[in-house]
């Protein structure tokens, strides 16, 4: 039997099970990310599956899983980045840049700072500098399927809603480009890599030359040919994997990153498309969608034998992670604004973490040959779960509370 075939079949079981009851949880406390962590959880202590976690004493013998689930994890990230680009709309977020944009343009490299100066504090002992830096650029990125009760309620201003999906669905790429950098000046410094500028540019400027390409290019005969009616429907919404994948294997192909270039060819594309409303990506989203809910049920598999390597340490940066670390950032961004006190403090709580920290961990320890690969991971992980339960449990009733203090 294919080593694939047992963690697909348990996934398959839970995936059907929490389908035929998910309508009666929108709006509860029980969001999907917290049943396929959980349930990966459960089947890896039952020893039902068994993807694995080993963490070794040398640079590359961290391995997370097993070489299948590494590539689920690499295309769910690739179609993660460049749908959640490609249904922006850019010409709305102009209109309503003012919250979402301090968010990103301060509060990101914020959080991504002063995140790795506190894990370089913390962990000055098992990570270096630029490692806990990674640290900070991979848990800066929200996740709103984790907390997808806030971003969905109706109690919740509209204009908050559009905020955090806003920053939830560009943050991941945003992030991107901080994690490459810190990765190569990071294997610049332990093991002796190529210059981390040269490596940097080539990586960003290489990746966004294609990604930038593909979408437009991609974008334009796809609405030229939509409107000439050569195109079926189908695969106008087909079309959106393929300049997703081609982006990606492209970049990779030249030298540049895969998932920049699955990000900017995602928001190419929504600028090339623009007027063809969100159809054209509906497949991509429900086929990502898919994708990360396999990913989150793996991540509870792995959890299972990472969590034996955390430390109260980790614990303690995890809570600091998913609150002064993101709160500090948020009402810097929010100076100025207005915004009220209660406002600044929904925003800074609800920057749940998720598939996107995950599915970045997971490419570190599969890519980059660190000493402190594993580590990371762990800390990532603690981080992740945590915010899972805490954000999936805290959601409607701090939206609710919010809804009463704004009357």
């Amino acid at each position: 039997m294919p080593e694939s075939v047992p963690e697909l079949i348990a996934f398959s079981a839970v995936l059907l099970g929490f389908g035929l009851v998910s309508r009666r949880l929108d709006g509860t406390p029980v969001t999907p990310p917290m049943v396929f962590a959980g349930a990966g959880l459960a089947a890896g202590w039952l020893g039902i599956v068994s993807l694995g976690f080993h963490q070794g004493d040398g640079a590359s013998d961290t391995v997370v899983g097993t070489e299948t689930a590494r590539h689920v994890a690499e295309i769910a990230l690739v179609l993660f980045l460049f749908t959640g680009a490609a249904r922006t709309d850019v010409a709305a977020l102009r209109e309503t840049a003012s919250l979402p944009g301090r968010l990103l343009v301060i509060g990101l490299p914020l959080t991504i700072g002063l995140g790795g100066l506190t894990a370089w504090g913390i962990f000055a002992g098992d990570l270096e500098i630029w490692e806990a830096f990674i640290v900070g650029s991979l848990l800066a990125p929200t996740d709103a399927a984790v907390g997808a009760v806030a971003v969905s309620s109706p109690l919740l201003p509209a204009r908050l809603r559009e905020a955090l999906k806003v920053e939830a669905g560009l943050s991941d790429g945003l992030a991107v480009p901080f994690f490459t950098m810190f990765a190569a000046l990071a294997a610049e410094q332990e093991l002796g890599g190529s210059p981390f500028l040269t490596v940097t540019l080539e990586k960003v400027g290489y990746a966004a030359l294609v990604g930038m390409a593909v979408g437009l290019i991609g974008g334009w005969l796809v609405r030229e040919c939509s409107r000439r009616n050569w195109m079926a429907p189908v695969f106008r919404r087909l079309s959106v994997i393929a300049m997703a994948l081609l982006a990606w294997w492209a970049a990779e192909h030249v030298g540049g990153s895969g998932m920049i270039a699955a990000f900017v060819g995602g928001l190419a594309t929504g600028v090339a498309t623009r007027g063809m409303g969100t159809e054209i990506t509906e497949f991509a989203e429900d086929l990502g969608g898919f994708l990360s809910l396999l990913v989150f049920f793996c991540f509870g598999v792995v959890a299972v034998d990472a969590l034996d390597h955390a430390t109260w340490e980790m614990g303690l940066y995890a809570l600091l992670s998913l609150t002064v670390l993101r709160l500090i950032p948020v009402g810097v961004a929010l100076l100025g604004t207005g915004v009220r006190p209660a406002t600044v403090a929904y925003l800074g709580w609800f920057g749940p973490r998720g598939l996107a920290s995950v599915l970045l961990a997971v490419i570190l320890v599969s890519q980059y040959e660190l000493p402190g690969a594993g580590t990371v991971f762990v800390i990532v992980t603690v981080t992740v779960l945590l915010s899972v339960i805490l954000h999936g449990v805290t959601a409607a009733p701090l939206t609710k509370r919010y809804a009463r203090l704004r009357r």
